[in-house]
């Protein structure tokens, strides 16, 4: 079966999160995004060029240490490379704020729906429906 189409950065987003459903896997990219930037930001300070040069291995590193080897999947990286990139860092923030389970658990929960053949319109029923079985 061939991947959706994606053909924006909130589509791009929902796939990004569910290539990272495991927590040391963001772990491991909080870990090199923050890495990757101490070294830029080090490198402009300080003028040590080789600190530029290092950044993107302290960056990736880690990240591609998740993928493999803990989620055992493909880096979104080598197919999406810009988006990949701003996405990390969307990640980075939602894990630093503590958003970031609550995403992982609502593409988790969207992946089950869509397994099950529910669609969009059948969601908000089924959630009336327990809704309702609560309230009686």
């Amino acid at each position: 079966m061939a991947d959706p189409k994606i053909e924006t950065f909130e589509q791009f987003w929902d796939f990004y999160v569910g290539e990272h459903k495991k927590k040391s896997t963001r772990l491991l990219h909080f870990i090199g995004t923050t890495a990757a930037v101490s070294c830029l930001a080090a490198g402009l300070l300080t003028k040590r060029r080789w600190l530029l040069l290092v950044a993107p291995v302290c960056g990736y590193g880690p990240a591609w240490i998740g993928h493999f080897f803990v989620e055992k999947n493909k880096p979104a990286s080598f197919k999406y490379p810009l988006w990949s990139l701003q996405a990390d860092f969307v990640m980075w923030w939602k894990t630093l704020s503590g958003q970031m389970q609550a995403e992982v658990d609502r593409v988790v929960r969207q992946e089950l729906e869509k397994e099950r053949g529910e669609t969009d319109d059948d969601a908000p029923r089924e959630r009336a429906s327990i809704q309702n079985e609560a309230v009686n």
